[in-house]
């Protein structure tokens, strides 16, 4: 919802059967907007998801035809499946909302998200995304397993469908516009000066741990980028306003603080010799800057 209301895009990471795929068509089908799901293969071309011209003998002339990011909501389920050709034709559309095929310049949707899955366990014909590519998504949400009695509720709804037999029916009155309008009301969310200082302060200091221990100086080879503290702000302001408030206070910020800045770190070898990792970095920043 976060990432649906800035604009932002997702990159969800779980192991195989956390309802990934499920999460992201659902949410999908309630703002009834126009969806695409594309399954991420090693033989995936670039042109497969921009699109092409063909040319037609009979006019003599080439014809644009649209590729499945020209969607409002698109699924690009097991994203690091593709090779980094594919990678790249995805990142002018991520940032500009745009594509350009032909010298052609042709705007996406204005509502465009891309919601991306990988599964973090299977390495085998897969592809690292880039770290620009990474840089682009809004938010990495990394799922767990499910309670017991979350669990025991899958298995009842499932049993209640007949085991998958009967689709489940969303009534949701929300529609792209609406989604819109909130997003122009998420961007009005007051943010204190103090507080914007605070993210700043916070993505600034990924790229100088060694100010809160010596230990750590070397443990990242890169930090986050200012796209990050752009991230931060419009996450805690949609998360504020999920909350039910007009303004944003610090627990929104460090709340969703971690979900914004782990796959914008690259780790070092010396944070990995450690056993440190990206969530452990970014605990470390968290404790050590001062809450306004």
């Amino acid at each position: 919802m976060i990432a649906l209301l800035t604009g932002g895009h997702i990159l969800l990471e779980s192991l195989p059967g956390l309802a990934k795929t499920t999460a992201v068509t659902t949410l999908a089908s309630g703002v009834h907007a126009s969806f695409q799901r594309i399954q991420f293969t090693p033989d995936l071309m670039p042109g497969d998801l921009t699109g092409t011209d063909i040319f037609e003998p009979q006019h003599g002339t080439f014809r644009f035809i649209a590729g499945p990011l020209f969607h409002e909501i698109v699924l690009a389920d097991e994203i690091n499946r593709a090779p980094p050709k594919v990678q790249s034709a995805l990142l002018e559309a991520m940032q500009e909302h745009q594509i350009t095929v032909g010298g052609v310049t042709r705007p996406l949707p204005e509502l465009f998200i891309v919601m991306a899955t990988q599964n973090p366990l299977e390495q085998s014909g897969t592809y690292p995304l880039p770290e620009a590519q990474l840089d682009r998504f809004l938010l990495h949400v990394v799922l767990q397993y499910p309670t017991s009695d979350d669990e025991l509720l899958i298995l009842q709804r499932d049993r209640a469908r007949h085991y998958g037999a009967d689709k489940p029916v969303l009534h949701s009155p929300l529609h792209p516009q609406q989604v819109l309008q909130a997003r122009r009301e998420v961007a009005e969310v007051h943010v204190a000066p103090e507080l914007e200082r605070y993210i700043v302060a916070l993505v600034g200091a990924t790229r100088n741990l060694g100010q809160f221990d010596a230990a750590w100086a070397d443990y990242l080879q890169v930090g986050a980028s200012p796209r990050a503290s752009i991230a931060l702000l419009r996450a805690s302001s949609a998360l504020a306003y999920l909350r039910g408030r007009e303004y944003v206070v610090p627990d929104d910020i460090i709340d969703i603080a971690p979900d914004v800045l782990r796959h914008r770190l690259v780790l070092g070898y010396a944070a990995r010799a450690a056993g440190v990792d990206a969530n452990a970095v970014v605990r470390k920043v968290l404790a050590g800057v001062a809450i306004p």
